[in-house]
C-alpha cells in the first residue's frame, strides 16, 4: 500500500522518519522528496524558504499541486500532527487543504497522533473521519487489514 506522508513544515524531520518507519513496516511509504533532501542538509536555500518566506515557496514550486499530485498516486495519507505553537495535534490551513484532496478522491486518512479539539475549521477535520493513530505507527496495520481483509492481508505488512 501506498501512503503519502505529509504535516506542517515544522514536522519535516518526523515526517521523513515517519516514511522510513512505514518501509520497515512494509508499506510504500512516499514523502516529497525535497524533504528528505532539506533534512539532508541538501538543499539549504530551500530550507530557509521554507522557513522565512512560505508563500514565495508555495508559489514558486507549486507545493499545493504538487502535494495534490502525489495524494491522487497513494492510496492514503498520514499526516504527521505533534504540537505546534502550543497546539496540541496541530492541524494547520495547508494540511486541511491537503486532507480535503485526500478525502474527495476517497484516499484513506490517518493522523499519527490524535485529533486536534478547539480549531476554528474543526468541524470539517471531524468529517473527514481521519484516523488517529497516537502515537502508534503500527496501528496503522490494524486499521488497514480490519477493514480491507479482503484486498490486503495482515502477512503482507
Amino acid at each position: 500500500m501506498k501512503i503519502y506522508v505529509l504535516g506542517s513544515n515544522h514536522f519535516m524531520q518526523e515526517m521523513v522518519g515517519v516514511k522510513n518507519r512505514l518501509c520497515e513496516h512494509g508499506f510504500d511509504g512516499t514523502i516529497h522528496p525535497d524533504y528528505e533532501a532539506m533534512v539532508r542538509g541538501d538543499m539549504p536555500e530551500k530550507l530557509n524558504m521554507v522557513k522565512n518566506d512560505r508563500v514565495r515557496v508555495k508559489r514558486e514550486f507549486n507545493t499545493l499541486r504538487d502535494h495534490y499530485a502525489r495524494i491522487l498516486d497513494s492510496e492514503a495519507v498520514l499526516f504527521v500532527n505533534g504540537t505546534k505553537n502550543g497546539i496540541k495535534n496541530y492541524i494547520g490551513g495547508n494540511v486541511l487543504i491537503e486532507m480535503g484532496q485526500a478525502y474527495v478522491n476517497n484516499k484513506k486518512i490517518f493522523f499519527l497522533y490524535g485529533m486536534p479539539s478547539g480549531l476554528p475549521y474543526q468541524d470539517e477535520i471531524d468529517a473527514m473521519d481521519p484516523i488517529c493513530l497516537n502515537g502508534e505507527l503500527q496501528n496503522i496495520v490494524e486499521h488497514i487489514t480490519s477493514r480491507h481483509s479482503e484486498k490486503y492481508d495482515k502477512t503482507d505488512y
